[in-house]
């Protein structure tokens, strides 16, 4: 513990908290300044200036990320006999309908993200506490309810995420591994970012970005000028 907060410590004092990086030297000081033993997660955050408590001013999409998050993703399926062989040929590492949903009842909830043909819905709308709150629950809206599962397994095996803002009115995702050049960082941040600019409520007035950090696991977060975006 003691050897982490050093090296905590020692990436604090090359960061300035006050100074707004352009994002190439956000991203190469984040690299430069990692030190975890493991592969950290580098993450963007963006404070919106929206009203978190009313729903039509939620921001939520989904995005392709060019070079993908780095990560593996477990993907359950919730479908039809005739559709399970499809599902785990794509990729899927968990296929079946009430079984799976017995399973999730009793407390199994090992997987990242599940996909559901629309016909399955209607038996898996009681795990809506289970699975709501944790963010795994099919949504139409996130292309995860669909006739085509093999296709929404690609997709999300692909590098396909949704993102939402939370109760703060924060974007906050994932976009790479620091092992990741700068270079794939920078696209895939971008192409979140354009991608909330677009997903602006109408009735928001004035400002809708306030501020835009970035920080991987373990290291402390730098502002972004948000000009270089």
């Amino acid at each position: 513990m003691g050897k982490s907060g050093k090296k905590y410590r020692a990436a604090i004092e090359q960061v300035d908290r006050e100074r707004l990086y352009s994002l190439e030297e956000a991203l190469n000081l984040l690299k430069g300044i990692a030190f975890a033993r493991f592969n950290e997660t580098v993450e963007f955050i963006v404070s919106l200036g929206i009203d978190p408590r009313k729903s039509d001013q939620m921001v939520r999409g989904t995005v392709s990320l060019p070079h993908g998050t780095g990560k593996k993703v477990k993907i359950l399926a919730f479908c039809g006999p005739e559709q399970v062989d499809d599902a785990l040929a794509a990729g899927a590492e968990y296929a079946g309908g009430a079984d799976l949903v017995e399973k999730i009842n009793g407390g199994w909830l090992d997987f990242d993200v599940a996909v559901a043909e629309k016909s399955m819905m209607r038996d898996i709308s009681r795990l809506g506490k289970v699975l709501g709150p944790r963010g795994l629950m099919p949504s139409p809206k996130a292309g995860t309810v669909t006739d085509d599962i093999p296709a929404a397994i690609n997709e999300l095996k692909a590098g396909k995420i949704e993102f939402k803002s939370n109760k703060y009115g924060d974007v906050q995702v994932a976009i790479g591994k620091i092992s990741f050049s700068a270079e794939q960082l920078k696209d895939n941040l971008i192409c979140i970012y354009q991608e909330i600019l677009k997903l602006r409520p109408a009735v928001v007035k004035g400002r809708y970005v306030n501020k835009a950090t970035l920080c991987s696991s373990m290291s402390p977060s730098l502002n972004l000028d948000m000009s270089s975006l």
